[in-house]
């Protein structure tokens, strides 16, 4: 056993779409966070355990910071905040052309923990545009550091591992070696299927859908598994199956694959569509779907 061993939690924030789940799933070298192009793909706090000899990261990957307009917004944003509490480390993650926000950024300012500016999408930066934007944060917000990355490419991205390990607290390991998420598989299931919603239907129909996984049993040589996919009208419901099934068909296909490649096991998967009218706005429903304080 190493004589020191350094831990602690790292939380990635920033607004809506801008690379947080691509950048954790580089930094623990696995996907766990599903990515979609679409805003607010992130509902839940989502953690990413990487683990060395004598260091491990407990990353939080946090929804998109937004002005709540539902009570799921406002349970989002409780995730957010949770996480900006027990940070041992902030990483605020900003676009290459983002500007500094007051009402979503003022509150870092007044936090004690260590804030590092990852600047992300640097493969798109043209000309002096990333001497510029580093230069532009520097005046905003006075952060510890700002590191430039691409979390789509990799670069720089060891840069900014050696920086988070370099400023982690002295402390034994919060949990075990290989662990990589706190999340069970059922959570994962659900945002596998959740992320073909995103993928496959267009206007509100991603936001107004919630996954239930009503049964999830592993056996010898397959998982079977049985979701619920809720809508909020029936409308919905009607466009999510799609004509003849086959748009509900599709996202079950895609999910099955993408959870085969998960569990590196065959998978037997239900899906069904039920009505939940109204559930964002819905403590209790909110509460069933697995949205708690």
């Amino acid at each position: 056993m190493p004589e020191t061993h350094k831990a602690g939690f790292v939380s990635i924030v920033g607004k809506p779409n801008v690379g947080k789940s691509t950048l954790m799933n580089k930094l623990v070298g696995e996907n766990l966070s599903i990515i979609t192009s679409k805003a607010q793909t992130t509902r839940h706090r989502i953690m990413g355990i990487l683990s060395g000899d004598d260091f491990q990261i407990v990353y939080s990957d946090t929804p998109g910071l937004l002005e709540p307009k539902y009570e799921l917004h406002k349970k989002m944003m409780t995730y957010v905040q949770v996480s900006l509490e027990d940070a041992d480390i902030i990483l605020l993650v900003v676009e290459l052309g983002e500007k500094f926000d007051p009402v979503l950024f003022e509150r870092l300012k007044s936090i004690k923990t260590p804030i590092f500016l990852v600047i992300n999408k640097i493969d798109l930066a043209k000309g002096s545009q990333l001497e510029d934007k580093i230069t532009y944060w520097k005046t905003q917000l006075e952060p510890k550091a700002i590191i430039p990355v691409s979390a789509l490419t990799g670069d720089h991205i060891d840069v900014l591992l050696k920086t988070i390990t370099e400023n982690l607290p002295e402390h034994p390991a919060y949990y075990p070696k290989d662990d990589l998420t706190d999340k069970n598989e059922r959570f994962f299931t659900s945002e596998i299927i959740r992320e073909k919603i995103f993928l496959n239907y267009e206007q509100e129909i991603p936001y107004s859908s919630e996954v239930g996984i009503e049964e999830f049993k592993d056996q010898e040589n397959i998982i079977r598994i049985r979701a619920i996919i809720y809508v909020e009208r029936d409308s919905q419901k009607g466009i999510i199956i799609g004509k003849g099934g086959a748009s509900l068909k599709k996202v079950g296909t895609e999910a099955r694959k993408d959870l085969e490649a998960f569990f590196g096991k065959k998978v037997f998967l239900e899906t069904h569509v039920k009505v939940a009218d109204n559930w964002r706005k819905q403590k209790q429903r909110l509460k069933q779907f697995g949205y708690t304080d």
